[in-house]
């Protein structure tokens, strides 16, 4: 019996170290303090659902860690998040989400060798800087621009449009992209302006609106500025349909445009999926918020993960990767299956094919502003 026992163990210890798989560590780098903790919950939630089904997969081994870090939504934390995670050997990240940190942390990545894939960053020059460990699963500003502008060029064409924006780097780049798809279609804005955040008085502007005869007015900018723009332009007896990005999906927009919100037209991702319930736990409760970007967090990790299956760039001793370069030729290879449907990747690291969805806002029957289910067809 006894002989039976040490043969077992002696055959368990053969076999253990050939199929055992040091883990292999990836990253998170979100705002889980700050203005936008919210949005920072909620990527670590669906990037720890994530990394439990795929080492749930793997048969409950422990194939994949995830090591989150607060970059609190800002430049200077982001980079130091970055520092720590390349003097950890950490090649593969998930995050950030705000433009200004990936935009500050993302050449540290690159002297690192990690890769990565950002669930949000729309900031379109992002992926223009010639990185080659940077991937984008949000549309750009530019690529909802250019939906905006078919958009417009086809709703109203032979009309006259003018385009604004609130001069800051997001709505410019939105309105500069709007203005470049509809030269593309031979109607080119008859007028282009902007006014600076927090401007109340928006009477000269509007009075050359209505001097132009415009019947759309696209404006690249968030919701307060929207809002103001709305109320003058009605007030002022001006008609004309706007037409904006998801910057004025805030809250605070249908309180603030009021009825003169109704019929404003705006480009967005389309709803993002539920992430898997877990079998055998209690659902627990998310927030908006957590449900506007978990999905994104979840199918980042799976595809970092799969993206390193195919190059087999982990060390099985250490779980280390050397060099995420492999891993970013493998993300721009051909798509991968994930919570979003597939996803693939352009020379620059911008998502190909990424769906953009048209909403209107209209007036519910009780009597509240709202977008939800008010999808709008390209003409």
């Amino acid at each position: 019996m006894m002989r039976r026992l040490v043969l077992i163990l002696a055959g368990f210890l053969a076999v253990g170290p050939a199929d055992a798989q040091a883990p292999v560590r990836i990253g998170l780098s979100a705002p889980l303090t700050g203005p936008d903790a919210a949005f920072g919950q909620g990527l670590r939630q669906g990037a720890e659902q994530a990394v439990a089904d795929l080492n749930r997969t793997a048969g409950g081994r422990a194939r994949w860690v995830l090591v989150p870090a607060d970059d609190g939504g800002e430049g200077r934390q982001a980079v130091a998040v970055a520092r720590k995670f390349a003097a950890d050997g950490i090649r593969l990240v998930v995050g950030p989400f705000e433009s200004g940190a990936v935009a500050a942390a993302a050449p540290v990545y690159e002297d690192a060798g990690a890769v990565l894939v950002t669930p949000g960053a729309a900031y379109a020059p992002l992926t223009g800087r010639g990185l080659w460990n940077l991937f984008r699963l949000a549309p750009s500003d530019a690529q909802q621009g250019q939906v905006a502008g078919a958009y417009l060029a086809r709703a109203f064409a032979g009309r006259r449009i003018g385009i604004l924006n609130d001069r800051s780097t997001f709505g410019r780049g939105l309105a500069d992209a709007v203005a470049a798809r509809l030269k593309e279609a031979g109607m080119p804005e008859v007028l282009f302006d902007g006014f600076a955040r927090g401007t109340r008085d928006l009477s000269d502007l509007v009075a050359r609106l209505r001097a132009a005869r415009v019947e759309a007015v696209y404006f690249g900018g968030l919701a307060p500025e929207a809002a103001t723009l709305l109320r003058a332009m009605r007030e002022a007896g001006l008609q004309a349909t706007l037409v904006a990005s998801d910057g004025i999906l805030d809250p605070g927009f249908a309180a603030a445009a009021g009825s003169a919100g109704e019929g404003t037209v705006m480009t967005l991702p389309p709803d993002p999926p539920r992430l898997p319930e877990v079998r055998g736990a209690r659902a627990a409760p998310r927030s908006p918020e957590t449900e506007s970007v978990a999905a994104e967090a979840y199918a980042a990790v799976q595809l970092l993960a799969q993206a390193v299956e195919r190059a087999r760039v982990a060390d099985p001793k250490t779980g280390r990767i050397a060099e995420g370069r492999p891993v970013a030729d493998a993300l721009r290879a051909g798509q991968t299956r994930t919570l979003l449907g597939p996803v693939g990747f352009d020379a620059r690291g911008d998502r190909t094919g990424g769906p953009i969805a048209l909403r209107i806002w209209r007036r519910t029957p009780d009597g509240r502003l709202d977008y939800a289910g008010n999808d709008l067809a390209m003409p």
